[in-house]
């Protein structure tokens, strides 16, 4: 079911699908609620899912300022909120596990378990806020869709390059109707976000981590670094796999959710 509410005075959609505890699914950069398509058919069997446009994304409406990850965290608690959930579990892919950490931060109270799917409480190096100061400037010039068709391929593994070429050409079509404005201010967000490892070091709610062997955006090595700090961690390493479990090997990131849904 398609919803929406105000926050800030603008428009957030999301969608709610299923019975059961709750389960929130935050998209990341490039990407909006649909990203989660397959799991949701999948997971509404099984819980009660949540999952947002962010500001900015599908149908909703970009906040004015300049935000930071933890002002998407305070427009999730809203949303929370505005669902009347006590507490739920937190799953975020790339820019959402940014969001599920800020959110963990400030509003632990609220989860029982959280997960990074190709995510990582590092901040950027200098090299990557390069980087992003480099990719608003090239959005600035040529538009958020030329820079994302250019950037979307390099989230996938070599196999899956060759073997999910139509998904792909899919994932940059769709990504014809993002606005240049949003996804400056996100990647403006992800330069100047905090190291968060402090949430994970010591953290006794359960964690989840999902790993592509071949992600260059949240390289396994970084991973490796933090995938210990919790009390409870639930680690799952995907082989022939980039930065997209989702598309590129979706029965076993449902199996991996499903497992840890169960769990709390």
């Amino acid at each position: 079911m398609q919803k929406k509410f105000l926050y800030q005075q603008k428009e957030i959609f999301y969608r709610v699908e299923g019975k059961g505890k709750s389960v929130v699914l935050i998209h990341g950069f490039g990407e909006d609620s649909s990203i989660f398509d397959y799991q949701i058919n999948f997971l509404k069997e099984h819980c009660l899912l949540i999952i947002p446009d962010l500001p900015g994304s599908g149908h909703s409406e970009m906040l004015e300022k300049e935000n930071q990850i933890s002002d998407y965290a305070d427009c999730i608690k809203a949303l929370i909120e505005h669902e009347n959930i006590s507490s739920c579990i937190m799953l975020g892919h790339s820019m959402g596990g940014y969001i599920s950490l800020a959110f963990a931060e400030k509003y632990s109270n609220l989860l029982r378990g959280f997960g990074l799917i190709h995510s990582s409480a590092f901040a950027d190096n200098e090299e990557k806020k390069n980087n992003r100061r480099k990719g608003i400037q090239l959005m600035e010039e040529y538009g958020a869709y030329s820079f994302l068709k250019n950037t979307i391929p390099n989230l996938f593994s070599s196999h899956s390059k060759e073997a999910l070429p139509q998904k792909i050409a899919s994932l940059i079509e769709a990504s014809k109707h993002f606005s240049t404005k949003a996804c400056q201010q996100y990647y403006a967000a992800m330069m100047n976000r905090p190291d968060r490892t402090n949430v994970l070091t010591g953290n006794q709610l359960p964690v989840l981590f999902v790993i592509g062997k071949e992600d260059v955006a949240a390289p396994l090595n970084d991973l490796k670094q933090q995938i210990d700090l919790p009390e409870c961690s639930y680690i799952h390493i995907l082989d022939e796999v980039g930065h997209m479990s989702m598309l590129e090997a979706p029965d076993e990131l449902n199996k991996f959710l499903l497992d840890f849904i169960s769990i709390k």
